[in-house]
């Protein structure tokens, strides 16, 4: 089976600033007739309908969502989303989160995670691999990539929590730019896919707050919000 994988960006959209221009959340402040738009283009420019997109409503927990496309609303207080119904495209919203994107080629099943801080910390990621394994999925065939996120350079955040953080996420703690505490969480989920025997992790290196063609919340409140997505082909 063929498995796509999406990254958005902030350009090609119709919202007016601070949300400009293809924003893709609909909790943020942006126009409802906007994120609609951005939403049906990026539908259109993919080859699926709207309603092969499947959303949810993130909380920055660790639930996990079994979804097969019939569902009519965004999953509920969910980080994670996954599926083995080829043409169910999930998706995941973020701003300097991390957004993870997971499939098993063999199976087909595939997940897309938000893990942010907190989400990482309590165990997202695990909840979603263990997701993926009840619908016939293998930690060795699972291919991972890890999206563009506030980079740990740019992450600075009090000593405490790092190592509170570093002590659920080993390999995340590290040294901003300026030599403080920081977070560096895609190295700290890199580690956790590793340990848990994923077979392929790829890192899209871009940092969220340093490349002004994506969204960042650190950077600019208010803020829209990219898209990073997957599905297997019909």
């Amino acid at each position: 089976m063929r498995i796509r994988r999406v990254v958005t960006t902030r350009a090609g959209g119709v919202s007016k600033p601070p949300f400009d221009s293809f924003n893709l959340g609909g909790h943020v402040g942006d126009a409802p007739a906007a994120v609609t738009a951005n939403r049906h283009r990026l539908a259109t420019e993919l080859g699926l309908r709207e309603e092969q997109l499947a959303w949810m409503e993130q909380v920055h927990g660790r639930t996990a969502t079994i979804v097969d496309g019939t569902e009519d609303r965004p999953a509920e207080a969910t980080d994670a989303l996954v599926t083995a119904r080829p043409g169910v495209a999930v998706v995941a919203l973020v701003a300097d989160c991390v957004p993870l994107l997971l499939g098993d080629p063999e199976a087909g099943v595939v997940a897309a995670v938000h893990a942010g801080r907190v989400g990482a910390r309590v165990g997202v990621v695990p909840a979603a691999l263990a997701a993926m394994r009840s619908l016939g999925a293998e930690p060795g065939r699972i291919e991972a990539l890890l999206g563009p996120s506030v980079c740990g350079q740019c992450y600075e955040v009090p000593a405490e929590m790092a190592d509170d953080v570093e002590a659920h996420l080993p390999g995340s703690k590290c040294r901003s730019r300026a030599g403080t505490a920081a977070l560096d969480l895609r190295a700290g989920l890199w580690r956790q896919l590793a340990d848990a025997g994923v077979g392929k992790i790829g890192v899209d290196p871009r940092c969220t707050v340093e490349d002004d063609t994506l969204f960042s919340h650190r950077r600019q409140q208010p803020t829209g919000r990219i898209a990073a997505l997957t599905w297997i082909e019909e």
